[in-house]
């Protein structure tokens, strides 16, 4: 696997990926950026939580457990002298189907958190990792 970072202007960056996908980074109009795009403290996180939401959906999926959304908020806390590291991250899972089981849920929770997801294994030696879900039934929610 590689990436390639280029630099475009100000404090403004593309990723590109060898399997051919772009983001663009930037930093805050404080730190010489323009806000054009992510920081990459921030892709951090979004790796972090789409490693394990494909877990998720994998997992339930194998399970022949029907689901109708996943979406993982994620929170974190960074350190606040240079540099400034991520001290704290806690994941909150929501996935909503019709009649979906505690037990099932649970235990795709503790399967990405624990075993599965790469980013949440590297993450893990140098950050308080946490994780907690919660199950919507979309037979009583709306939309």
């Amino acid at each position: 696997m590689n990436v390639r970072i280029k630099w475009l202007d100000h404090m403004s960056f593309v990723g590109e990926t060898s399997s051919g996908h772009s983001v663009v980074m930037d930093g805050s109009p404080e730190h010489g950026g323009r806000n054009f795009g992510a920081r990459p403290m921030e892709m951090i996180l979004l790796g972090l939580g789409g490693c394990s939401s494909f877990d998720i959906v994998s997992i339930l999926q194998k399970s022949r457990v029907a689901i109708d959304d996943c979406t993982i908020e994620i929170s974190a806390e960074r350190a606040d002298e240079i540099p400034a590291v991520f001290t704290k991250i806690h994941l909150h899972y929501i996935v909503k189907g019709a009649g979906l089981q505690d037990k099932q849920v649970k235990r795709a929770v503790e399967l990405t958190s624990e075993k599965y997801c790469s980013v949440a294994k590297m993450l893990k030696h140098s950050v308080e990792l946490s994780y907690d879900y919660e199950i919507q039934d979309s037979t009583t929610s709306s939309k």
